[in-house]
């Protein structure tokens, strides 16, 4: 399940893509919302591979060549979140701190997600009440802040274990999420966001 909606205006244009790679798209995508429509309605647990495959009309082989393992198809846009989220500070307008850009990308990205959407309290309602996709999640949120802290490091001009920048990514990360449930999730957003520009201004970042 993607948990952004990007903004038309300001997402990067890609170019388009081949009927093969379309036709492939719309199997992945078919063989993800299957998947989630039957774990929101019966459980992570209850439901099976061969179950999922049935419901989107493709063998278990094609099924495995999308997702490797089972906890992938809830987090079917994983990778493209990541590059996202890289590329908001890769390619943040001259001038513009890494933090804001973080706090942009975040505002835009997560605001259905930290907004109370009822989609997203019911797909995060799936996650906490499920074990394997928790941990699953755990790694995920490890590797987008290692990429982040790396990426930061990088447009920085710090060296790659630059302390400061591991901190930043965690803290990036974090704000949407702390945020969640807040009256005016936007604002909480923001304010945790100044927070790590100050810090980051005071450590000639």
């Amino acid at each position: 399940m993607s948990v952004t909606d990007p903004d038309p205006d300001t997402a990067t244009p890609v170019a388009p893509l081949g009927r093969r790679e379309r036709k492939k798209a719309a199997t992945r995508q078919a063989i993800a919302d299957a998947a989630l429509r039957l774990f929101l309605k019966r459980g992570y647990d209850d439901v099976g591979i061969r179950e999922i495959a049935e419901a989107a009309d493709v063998s278990t082989t094609t099924l495995f060549k999308h997702f490797p393992v089972k906890e992938a198809l809830v987090f079917d846009e994983d990778a493209d979140q990541e590059a996202l989220l890289l590329a908001a500070v890769r390619e943040r307008p001259e001038g513009q701190s890494i933090p804001a850009a973080l706090r942009e990308h975040a505002l835009r990205y997560r605001a259905a997600a930290v907004n109370g959407d009822p989609r997203f309290t019911a797909f995060f309602e799936l996650i906490n009440s499920t074990p394997a996709l928790r941990d699953y999640v755990q790694a995920m949120w490890l590797r987008h802040a290692s990429a982040l802290a790396a990426v930061i490091a990088e447009e920085s001009g710090l060296p790659p274990d630059d302390p400061a920048c591991a901190a930043l990514a965690h803290f990036a990360l974090e704000a949407p999420r702390a945020a969640r449930g807040a009256e005016d999730a936007a604002r909480a957003v923001t304010r945790a966001f100044d927070l790590l520009e100050q810090g980051w201004v005071a450590l000639g970042g």
